[in-house]
């Protein structure tokens, strides 16, 4: 896993450690609004170096070892940063974790209104599918650090808010309630259809992961 690999995203499910290919999600979307996080200014260049250092060095750290098992004085050493810099920018090891995955999924939920995509996709499932596959050692980290739950519980939120405008521009004829349950349920769905990938060793293309759960998705929708 080469350093060079490392773009301008600082999500570390998205590291490889690095980012997605050119042709896959290459915007960094606005962090969702939080009133317990330390609020987010447009950030410049040596900033933004700094927090991928960061977020670098605690994926690099979660390869080796449990999430728990690691300082916030072992994550500075690791990316070269002053502990005063840290704290500027993060409460703790848990708010650089959160932080990380929030900017990939938020990326991810937007990927295809950014791509001007008027399909009756929902989710960009198969560019998630296939980047889960290139980067299987971060996820099995993920796995054993017990921060997967973490991660799912984040992204069933913000990918309902994305799936919910996704079936609003299809012209689903619904109220706003049922639709948003809709959408949870779906987005429930796409974490249920990965783990169940991942654990048959994800051999099934990931394309036709895409297929499967949009017809699933559609008929589910159809039949209501």
């Amino acid at each position: 896993m080469s350093d060079a690999e490392i773009r301008n995203k600082r999500a570390g499910y998205v590291r490889k450690r690095g980012a997605m290919n050119a042709d896959r999600i290459e915007e960094k979307a606005a962090p969702p609004a939080d009133s317990q996080r330390k609020p987010r200014r447009k950030i410049d260049r040596r900033i933004l170096r700094t927090r991928e250092a960061l977020g670098g060095a605690l994926v690099a750290l979660m390869h080796e070892k449990n999430f728990e098992d690691i300082t916030v004085q072992q994550v500075l050493d690791r990316a070269g940063v002053a502990r005063s810099t840290f704290y500027e920018h993060y409460r703790d090891k848990d708010d650089l974790f959160v932080s990380d995955v929030e900017d990939f999924l938020e990326m991810f939920s937007t990927a295809l209104k950014r791509h001007g995509d008027i399909s009756k996709r929902l989710v960009p499932v198969r560019e998630f599918f296939a980047h889960v596959r290139e980067v299987r050692e971060f996820y099995l980290a993920l796995v054993t650090s017990g921060k997967l739950n973490d991660v799912q519980t984040l992204g069933r939120g913000i990918l309902a808010r994305s799936i919910d405008e996704r079936l609003q521009m299809a012209g689903m004829e619904t109220d706003a309630v049922r639709r948003a349950a809709e959408a949870h349920a779906l987005a429930g769905s796409l974490f249920s259809l990965l783990d169940w990938w991942v654990s048959k060793g994800m051999k099934a293309d990931p394309q036709e992961m895409d297929d499967l759960f949009h017809r699933m998705a559609w008929n589910g929708l159809a039949g209501r």
